[in-house]
């Protein structure tokens, strides 16, 4: 099994003749993924590697896609998921960053609403090895395995993932939450979505600093999540109030710090690496 994502994945990408649509289209075709239809306005009728480009997604969905890559500019990214999710696709992934949080957070609303699911914005998606990719991961660092991994940081998603597999492990599910303030999936999404699946028997969970989710995490794993989980938090050098890369990496008033994270991690009885290349043997430990 996976989560998210399956064999049965039938991915849309919103905004197909950007550079990036048509570029992670293709690279999600090279990994096997089923890529079925594109948008954009203007130039429906045209194709992008054999994928067809409609004008909207309503005329989109004769090719049947359950899930949408959304590749616009940030001020369109409101009515680019609303479009996805009134037309009954269920999976939303938003690569786009900048987006604007209250954008974001009517995004969130609507698809509780509707019993829907975001990922992202401003994160590399959600890849299950050798089944499908709906983002920008890397195509060449997976390996098949029972490993779940969440990350905030995208190329800190690569790289926890290449030491995964270099070490002789492999991944069931990684997700890419996004480094936004305000996204879609959080920790303990991804958690409840790994708890019920039969392939993942251990989670890499990758945090940084900023904002208290790391914390929240810690506690639901304390009480509620039944399979051992190891973790990194990067950011343990940055000075107090300094952001670090991603919109929500910033610490405030004591709160976010790499040292709080790692606290509650550890207090939830989570393995706390150090260096990420201390990921694996922390792994091949807690799967013993």
């Amino acid at each position: 099994m996976s989560i998210l994502v399956n064999e049965d994945t039938r991915i849309m990408v919103q905004g197909i003749t950007g550079h990036q649509g048509s570029f992670n289209a293709i690279q999600m075709q090279k990994f096997g993924s089923k890529v079925v239809a594109g948008t954009s306005p203007g130039k429906g009728g045209s194709e992008v590697n054999g994928i067809k480009v409609f004008n909207t997604v309503k005329e989109a969905m004769k090719e049947d896609p359950n899930a949408t890559f959304i590749s616009v500019a940030a001020p369109y990214v409101l009515d680019a998921a609303k479009e996805a999710m009134y037309s009954g696709i269920d999976l939303i992934y938003i690569l786009t960053e900048k987006v604007p949080y209250q954008d974001t957070m009517k995004i969130v609303s609507l698809a509780s609403k509707l019993g829907k699911k975001v990922v992202g914005p401003n994160g590399p998606g959600v890849t299950s090895p050798f089944t499908c990719k709906l983002g920008i991961m890397p195509n060449q660092i997976f390996k098949k395995g029972n490993v779940g991994v969440i990350s905030r940081s995208g190329t800190l998603t690569y790289e926890i993932v290449n030491l995964i597999t270099t070490n002789g492990l492999g991944e069931s599910t990684v997700v890419g939450l996004g480094g936004d303030p305000v996204t879609g999936m959080n920790y303990i999404d991804a958690l409840e979505e790994f708890k019920k699946d039969d392939q993942t028997d251990a989670v890499a969970m990758v945090g940084e600093i900023g904002g208290t989710a790391e914390e929240e995490a810690a506690e639901y794993i304390k009480d509620r999540f039944n399979k051992p989980v190891v973790s990194y938090i990067t950011g343990r050098s940055a000075p107090p109030g300094k952001r670090m890369g991603h919109a929500g990496a910033i610490i405030s008033r004591g709160k976010g710090t790499a040292e709080s994270k790692v606290k509650a991690l550890e207090d939830a009885g989570v393995s706390v690496a150090s260096y990420p290349y201390e990921i694996p043997s922390l792994l091949k430990e807690v799967l013993k």
